[in-house]
């Protein structure tokens, strides 16, 4: 059995905060666990506060005191602040936040993990109302009226606000295809790599990886919305994002889908393709099959196919996330092809194309 790991490392020091906090909410003392990965706990209670430590899930905090949507713990003796919506009490079934949530489809599965790979428990119907306890990539964990715990797509519940379609009782699909094969209803976020101060990769001729990504973002933009999604895009223009704030777009939304586009570099002349990262399994990685499989099919450059990385904006992100890297400006055939308007054109189709693939198949 894996071994939790607890913020308050030891009794000691937790007999000293309570002398020295002389008052607290009500709550105040109440331990709870961790329900996702890496999640940072920060010196303040705002996501542009300075990280001073990571938790992964399992671990365990004692809360003291509540603010905007967020904890106050401590963390080796120092004062910190952990986003909220991502613990739930271990004496009981209550999340810092508590949410109930409802079913919106019949014949929903219940599974024992957050994805369709997962055995199925049983079903729920339309109307059947659960307490949730975590979220993990668009999957909900719920107390079963038994006690015991299942997943649900979060699609299919009255949390997500998104039209994602039904999950089929007939096949292991994990979903049923949409008519038309629209995406109204999903909001994409595009993340155009670099920009501002930050060039990107540097390829032949002095090229700048950040003056051709926007053309690139552009056409995807302009293509999804044709296609019926709603597309948010980090910057808009060449200016400077920080990592962590294109991060920090993306989990502001209800985000289905984020992407991030680039160009890729490499000190041999000979090395070009166009491949798609994902950072973890399952859904993700799907997805980045799905995406990377329909760009291949429109455009000359190699397939240099899927890869899994811990990008930042990939490692950080709480949503479905991808990141392409559109070919190498580094070979010249490559250089010479992504400069077109029919490259750009051709990369949006295959984004649409394999969005679609993935969420309305």
């Amino acid at each position: 059995m894996k071994q939790k790991r607890f913020l308050i490392i030891a009794g000691g020091f937790l007999l000293l905060f309570l002398v020295f906090i002389p008052s607290v909410h009500a709550d105040s003392g109440q331990t709870y666990e961790v329900g996702t990965d890496s999640l940072n706990v920060r010196s303040a209670p705002a996501h542009s506060a300075e990280v001073i430590g990571q938790l992964n899930d399992g671990d365990r905090l004692v809360v003291f005191d509540k603010a905007f949507g967020w904890v106050q713990t401590y963390y080796y003796g120092q004062v910190a602040w952990v986003a909220s919506d991502y613990l739930f009490a271990v004496n009981g079934v209550t999340s810092v936040n508590q949410k109930e949530i409802t079913v919106t489809a019949d014949e929903v599965r219940l599974r024992t993990g957050p994805g369709t790979q997962h055995n199925i428990l049983g079903y729920a119907s339309s109307g059947d109302t659960y307490t949730m306890v975590k979220t993990s990539n668009k999957w909900n964990k719920i107390i079963l009226n038994d006690g015991s715990v299942a997943w649900i797509a979060s699609w299919l519940t009255d949390t997500s606000g998104s039209n994602h379609p039904a999950e089929s009782s007939e096949n292991n699909n994990h979903a049923t295809k949409q008519s038309g094969g629209s995406l109204a209803g999903y909001n994409i976020v595009l993340d155009p790599g670099h920009g501002g101060k930050d060039p990107g990769a540097i390829g032949i001729g002095g090229t700048f990886e950040k003056g051709i990504i926007m053309d690139t973002a552009d056409n995807v933009a302009k293509q999804l919305r044709d296609a019926g999604a709603t597309v948010i895009l980090t910057r808009k223009d060449d200016y400077f994002i920080p990592l962590e704030e294109r991060v920090r777009i993306s989990n502001a939304y209800n985000t289905h889908a984020f992407i991030s586009l680039h160009y890729n570099a490499y000190p041999s002349l000979a090395i070009n393709g166009v491949s798609t990262y994902f950072h973890s399994g399952g859904d993700d990685r799907v997805l980045a099959s799905e995406i990377q499989s329909a760009i291949a099919q429109k455009v000359p450059l190699k397939d240099r196919g899927v890869m899994q990385k811990g990008y930042h904006v990939l490692r950080e992100n709480n949503d479905l996330s991808v990141l392409i890297e559109l070919g190498f400006i580094t070979n010249p055939y490559d250089l010479d092809t992504v400069r077109t308007a029919e490259y750009h054109n051709n990369v949006a189709e295959g984004v649409v194309e394999g969005l679609k693939n993935y969420f309305n198949e």
